[in-house]
């Protein structure tokens, strides 16, 4: 991953507690969101470690229910952010997970509108800084810190070289890649962090390319 500046060491404008059990929780739920791609119906959110431990103390449920709601860090709506959900139809469950997980602040995030379904593992790792570890079954990773290109394809040669294409003619200049696979053949991730906003042409395009099943853009300056 990138370098990043010391203004994200301190953590972003935010309401309190603590940049990692509060504006990080509110980031991993924007970044489970927008790979939905709509506000769920429903969410069934497991914590781990110290989420688990301090969750209602920290606001952390707070949090991670005002991202699914796509507010921001430093929303005052936060607060009574699972008010604000229940009177949106959004039903959430949270539940305590047990085992090793690889950061001490991590939830896993589930989300299901209609028949859309997304999953996400992700990680608060100080600052308000998140690592996403886990999309949709798949084992790759990105920062919510740019904008991020997430692709299930095929697993077929000439796949990703057609992205890059599209991107480069686009303008577009690749900071990050990350790609998965379930098996030879069968279906892969690749999860591409950019230096500048991914257009609705531009992931259009994307998505018109042959092996291309669907293709999401996760963005957090934007808002829905």
């Amino acid at each position: 991953m990138r370098f990043k500046n010391v203004f994200s060491i301190i953590g972003p404008a935010m309401v309190g507690p603590s940049s990692s059990h509060t504006a990080g929780a509110v980031r991993i739920g924007r970044v489970a969101r927008q790979l939905l791609g709509t506000i769920p119906n429903k969410a069934a959110i497991k914590l781990y470690g110290s989420f688990a431990e301090t969750y209602q103390g920290h606001g952390t449920d707070l949090a991670l229910a005002a991202g699914l709601l796509d507010y921001d860090t430093d929303d005052a709506r936060i607060r009574h952010s699972l008010k604000d959900a229940w009177s949106s139809g959004v039903e959430i469950n949270f539940s305590l997970g047990v085992g090793h997980v690889s950061h001490p602040n991590t939830a896993r995030v589930e989300l299901w509108a209609g028949d859309r379904y997304a999953e996400i593992v992700g990680a608060s790792i100080g600052g308000g800084n998140i690592m996403i570890h886990e999309m949709n079954g798949f084992d790759v990773q990105c920062t919510g810190e740019f904008p991020t290109l997430v692709l299930l394809h095929g697993d077929f040669p000439g796949v990703l070289s057609g992205v890059t294409h599209v991107l480069c003619e686009d303008g577009v200049n690749i900071g990050y890649m990350d790609v998965d696979r379930k098996a030879r053949n069968g279906e892969a991730m690749t999860v591409i962090e950019a230096d500048t906003k991914i257009t609705a042409a531009t992931q259009l395009k994307i998505q018109q390319l042959p092996h291309m099943i669907k293709s999401s853009v996760i963005d957090l300056t934007l808002r829905s």
